[in-house]
């Protein structure tokens, strides 16, 4: 007898919810019309990208910068409407909000 069979005798009326896994491969965001600005600059001698024309609300803000974040094992925030992503990324962040759904639009480069 394994453990999934054993918490079912212990808790027969309990109904397993949804994993975790198949809800984070599908995060949710504010979608919008007008694309967002991926663009490239150096701040004192350091590559930076830079994402703007986002309209979502803070919270979606902070899950777009997180999951950035966390794909590409980087550092960044954001601040003032734009997310600021440390390093030269923009093909993979490009590629990653184009299967998210969103519209992207390359500027310089």
């Amino acid at each position: 007898m394994d453990l999934q069979d054993q918490l079912k005798n212990l808790f027969p009326d309990h109904v397993p919810e949804e994993s975790e896994e198949t809800t984070a491969q599908t995060p949710k965001y504010w979608m919008q019309d007008a694309p967002i600005i991926c663009k490239y600059e150096k701040r004192k001698g350091k590559p930076v990208t830079i994402l703007e024309g986002y309209t979502g609300a803070d919270s979606d803000f902070k899950k777009l910068t997180k999951d950035l974040k966390s794909m590409l094992s980087v550092g960044g925030s954001y601040k003032n409407d734009s997310i600021i992503i440390q390093g030269d990324y923009r093909d993979k962040i490009m590629e990653f909000l184009r299967n998210c759904g969103f519209n992207v639009k390359r500027v310089g480069g």
